[in-house]
């Protein structure tokens, strides 16, 4: 099974479970995973557990540091300041309302 906070494009095999939101440079929990962690997926029951004890991930989430993008200019910039998750549409938040979209602006 593979799980990514991204979109893939081409062929693929086996379970994928894509677009995990939020993403692990926002903080979502996806960042706090590490190698050897055990994570179960039941597609009919729509869940994905993470197998680790409430305390393991306080501990990681007390040590996760945020990415700096604060450099980041151009539409690389505009980007990571501006394009909400993915269970949000991805879309780019200044344009809510001009879709017609009836989803809340994130805050940054």
């Amino acid at each position: 099974m593979r799980i990514s906070d991204g979109r893939m494009s081409g062929t693929a095999y086996g379970t994928v479970v894509l677009h995990s939101a939020p993403e692990a440079a926002a903080g979502g929990n996806i960042a706090l995973v590490e190698t050897g962690d055990m994570i179960s997926l039941d597609v009919d029951a729509r869940s994905l557990i993470l197998e680790v004890s409430d305390e393991e991930l306080a501990r990681r989430r007390e040590k996760w540091v945020a990415p700096d993008f604060s450099k980041e200019g151009g539409y690389q910039g505009l980007y990571r300041r501006t394009v909400m998750q993915a269970d949000t549409g991805c879309d780019l938040d200044f344009l809510l309302g001009c879709r017609g979209a009836d989803i809340p602006r994130e805050s940054h």
